[in-house]
């Protein structure tokens, strides 16, 4: 019996390496999310329109398709082709190395070493319906969801052939360690977990196998995380503009600080506000793929006013640095600094769109969220949002908590664009709030299999909806059950790697080391776990 093995991992964003770095550092999961979402196409068809270029996709790994059905539970409903890429660079006939995927990582990162590393086969698996679809409608939309996707890829695992490989590496008789992160980790676990026959060992990086209706602690962990002053600073921030919002003659005062004095309605303005916190998860260990924007804002919120250098030094608050906005009312500093930015960055990447502030930002014009183009991707994920795994971005429930973003931040804000952009169908209408129980009911925090390997990074806000989030049990790291959290890291950091492991920082050589080290020890018992199939 061969021992050749595959590597397989779940691409949500297969575009991945196509996007510049004004990418937002998350998905759409709200209407605001979605504006910017909007008015980065914008900025990019603005763009090309004046004769950019953009970057070209990896032509070593060009696309190939494989056929699955819309409906495996009934197949004559028809079929769609789903995307997939091959890295064979270091695949050895017959050695037992895996099957492993993810684009870019097909290059340089973890498909990548652990292929290097086995003589196996890197493989990237496109998402269900994010390439391809024939339109945006409840009639198609019904059937995306966590039950189909997992069954796209276990039909691909059990019956895809391979161009240019005569073996057959099919599962179960090869061995495919199945990776993802963020999302798609939480489907390593699942495909772990629902198709132990097909799936000899998966990997869950920064997997989010718990679906929360309130994400509120996204925030805390940055709050908690990012440098004190930092986080003191958007704390009095946030608490400053929160009482100033209450006093109708100072509303428009505040909101024309930051330039934002053309947006209607209050929520819309705090969560715009809030936009700079969503950088933090943009950081990454490798300066060619992160990015320094959470760390800059930071600094240009500690910018002293010329000539009181000194009021930087005194504590957020003191009297000696407030100024007055008006009358009685005194803010920080620091406020001053924070319109700044939003002017520098929202305000005028919204001017350079050459559309309006309300366009850009506001969210209440229900037309806005109808659009059922193709190229309307966000529907997608926020599909998915709106129907399973929620994760809404909310402020603390304790309104005595601290807090980073604004009490405007509320569920029926956060939860507004599923009414909007998906309103009742014939086929299909979106729950009125997420069934989160379909993800959950598979293993939530204590998700566990022999071969299924956690690795979540230490201050990743995503960390609260994991298996090492504090609401968690502990659980013991072992070869056969590895529970690893990577110290100071953000968002799948071991995902990422250089051609030169030695090259790379201390705690991420450490990861891969670690990781190729658990995955050569699985592989040892794969003739004994393909037996018993």
């Amino acid at each position: 019996m061969k021992l050749s093995a595959t590597f397989v991992s779940l691409s949500l964003l297969v575009l991945a390496p196509l996007a510049s770095a004004a990418t937002p550092s998350r998905r759409p999961f709200s209407a605001q999310d979605v504006n910017l979402w909007k008015l980065e196409a914008r900025e990019k068809a603005l763009a090309a329109s004046r004769g950019a270029q953009t970057s070209p996709p990896y032509s070593e790994f060009p696309a190939q398709f494989f056929t699955q059905p819309i409906d495996h539970a009934d197949p004559s409903r028809g079929t769609f082709k789903q995307r997939y890429w091959v890295n064979t660079r270091h695949y050895v006939p017959g050695s037992g190395g895996p099957v492993i995927d993810r684009l870019p990582f097909l290059d340089t990162g973890i498909v990548e070493i652990l292929a290097n590393a086995t003589g196996g086969v890197g493989v990237i698996l496109e998402h269900r319906y994010y390439v391809g679809l024939t339109e945006f409608t409840d009639r198609r939309d019904r059937w995306l969801n966590n039950d189909q996707a997992t069954a796209d890829s276990a039909n691909f695992l059990a019956n895809v052939k391979f161009e240019g490989i005569d073996e057959d590496l099919t599962a179960p008789n090869t061995p495919w360690i199945y990776y993802g992160g963020s999302y798609a980790g939480a489907r390593a676990a699942h495909m772990k977990v629902l198709y132990p026959e097909l799936v000899f060992g998966a990997i869950s990086s920064s997997g989010v196998t718990h679906a929360a209706i309130s994400n509120w602690e996204y925030y805390d962990i940055i709050r908690k995380a990012a440098d004190p002053l930092c986080s003191a600073h958007i704390e009095n921030a946030m608490q400053t503009i929160d009482a100033l919002l209450e006093v109708p003659y100072l509303k428009p005062l505040v909101k024309g600080l930051f330039g934002l004095q053309d947006l209607e309605h209050d929520d819309d303005f705090a969560s715009v506000i809030e936009g700079p916190l969503g950088a933090w998860q943009a950081k990454n260990w490798d300066p060619e793929v992160g990015s320094t924007r959470f760390d800059d804002f930071c600094e240009a919120l500690s910018k002293p006013i010329v000539g009181a250098s000194h009021m930087a030094a005194l504590p957020v608050g003191h009297e000696d640095r407030l100024l007055t906005l008006w009358n009685e009312h005194k803010i920080d500093f620091s406020i001053l600094n924070y319109a700044q930015w939003i002017k520098e960055n929202s305000v005028k990447r919204c001017i350079d769109a050459e559309a309006t502030i309300e366009e850009c930002y506001g969210t209440y014009d229900d037309d806005k969220f109808i659009d059922t183009s193709l190229d309307q991707t966000w529907r997608l994920w926020t599909f998915q949002v709106c129907t399973e795994w929620a994760y809404f971005f909310t402020a603390p429930p304790d309104p005595e908590y601290p807090r980073i973003v604004s009490k405007l931040m509320t569920m029926d804000y956060a939860t507004k664009i599923c009414r909007q952009a998906y309103p009742p169908g014939k086929f299909f209408a979106v729950p009125s709030m997420p069934n989160v129980t379909a993800v959950n009911s598979l293993g939530d925090f204590a998700i566990a299999a022999d071969r299924l390997a956690i690795i979540d990074g230490e201050v990743d806000p995503w960390r609260p909806c994991t298996p090492h989030s504090d609401y968690a049990e502990d659980r013991e790291d072992t070869l056969l059950q590895p529970f690893k959290l990577i110290p100071d890291a953000v968002h799948h950091y071991d995902e990422y790697g250089l051609r030169d492991l030695s090259a790379e920082p201390e705690e991420i050589q450490k990861i891969h080391y670690e990781m190729i080290a658990f995955v050569l020890e699985w592989l040892k018992d794969f003739k004994a776990w393909n037996e018993r199939q």
